[in-house]
């Protein structure tokens, strides 16, 4: 139906939603194969566009950064990740003009592309830092959120230019139980780049229990400590055992929280119809948990690590996806919109007390 057709930039969003994902399983693969500081300096490598390679290239490596030897295999993880990342951002751009050149038309988004320009700003100075404050955890963490916070804001856009989702009764709980759940999963991804950052991954290697406990000894104090003073360089992490222990308990405990309220939120959208987007919620947190799972049971295998990200990312975007769908037409249980009653006659005065009426398309 041309109601539904798909708005202008609609293409060109979800592109850049692809693009956000490659972006962020490339910035996983770069921190997990300890190339965080494969080039010493930014934007560039060594003061080159790409990693060194000639003699000479390498001699003036050598002489302006004689405490960060070349190592090619890290520094190109690390550029091919700003490639791609600056070539996010230039996406980004894009689609903010094209907002531009159409504002004022009907259901094109205006603020939200240009938001989307104020978070690749922010990304951009949080790589910068995360060079220059030698893998600072809170910075990395940071800078993960960003890439996150950027993929879901490009589905978002995706989805509202998509135009593509006719309004339906759906209770006005589901509203609480997808926002509770998205919170938890941010929280989750935030613990979880804490983990990475601290190098916390493999404090734990048992399951269910911890060093052979249910509950070991930790250190919630320093693993914790988000004032920390800003060190020489955090490459393999800084804190002891029981500190890394605390993290990565805590990381499991929120992964325990997740799923219980992501099964309690599946099962309402069930309930409320949406069974398509209740099985793929409940696919993705299968995926993310049997991934969390075997990250432990065999010790942080770099593709398995790697695809923990993604699952985790994955999440997010159905759970960005859930709220979009109930929040845009969310109704009262009982009440149907007056489109589908055919009662555009009553008054709004008799309507109000009973419909929430859904956004205009």
């Amino acid at each position: 139906m041309d109601t539904y057709k798909n708005r202008p930039g609609f293409r060109l969003a979800l592109f850049a939603t692809l693009l956000a994902l490659v972006v962020v399983l490339l910035g996983a693969y770069t921190r997990l194969t300890h190339a965080g500081l494969g080039c010493p300096d930014w934007p560039g490598c060594y003061g080159f566009i790409s990693v060194p390679q000639t003699d000479a290239q390498l001699a003036h490596a050598e002489a302006n950064f004689p405490h960060a030897p070349v190592e090619a295999q890290k520094g190109w993880n690390e550029m091919v990740h700003r490639y791609f990342a600056g070539t996010l951002g230039l996406v980004i751009l894009g689609l903010a003009i094209h907002a531009v050149r159409l504002r004022g038309r009907d259901g094109q988004p205006l603020k939200l592309p240009l938001l989307l320009v104020a978070v690749v700003v922010a990304q951009a100075a949080f790589g910068m830092w995360t060079v220059t404050l030698q893998l600072w955890p809170q910075v990395v963490t940071a800078h993960l959120l960003g890439g996150f916070t950027t993929l879901s804001l490009l589905l978002l856009l995706s989805l509202r230019l998509s135009n593509a989702f006719p309004p339906l009764q759906l209770p006005q709980r589901l509203r609480l139980w997808a926002a509770l759940g998205l919170a938890l999963v941010i929280g989750q991804i935030g613990l979880g780049g804490w983990v990475s950052s601290n190098y916390a991954a493999v404090a734990c290697v048992d399951l269910p229990t911890c060093h052979g406990q249910w509950w070991p000894a930790m250190d919630f104090a320093n693993g914790f400590h988000l004032t920390q003073h800003i060190g020489p360089n955090y490459l393999g992490g800084q804190l002891d055992s029981d500190a890394r222990t605390a993290i990565h308990m805590t990381h499991r405990l929120g992964a325990l929280a997740v799923t219980l309220v992501l099964l309690a939120l599946a099962w309402q959208l069930r309930a409320a119809g949406l069974k398509g987007l209740a099985g793929l919620l409940l696919a993705a947190l299968c995926l993310q948990v049997g991934l969390g799972i075997s990250n432990v049971i065999f010790h942080l295998p770099l593709p398995v690590a790697v695809a923990h990200n993604g699952g985790g990312a994955l999440l997010l975007l159905v759970l960005v996806t859930t709220n979009y769908r109930v929040r845009a037409s969310a109704l009262p249980v009982g009440a149907s919109s007056a489109r589908e009653r055919g009662i555009a006659g009553e008054s709004r005065a008799e309507l109000a007390p009973t419909v929430i009426t859904s956004p205009s398309k």
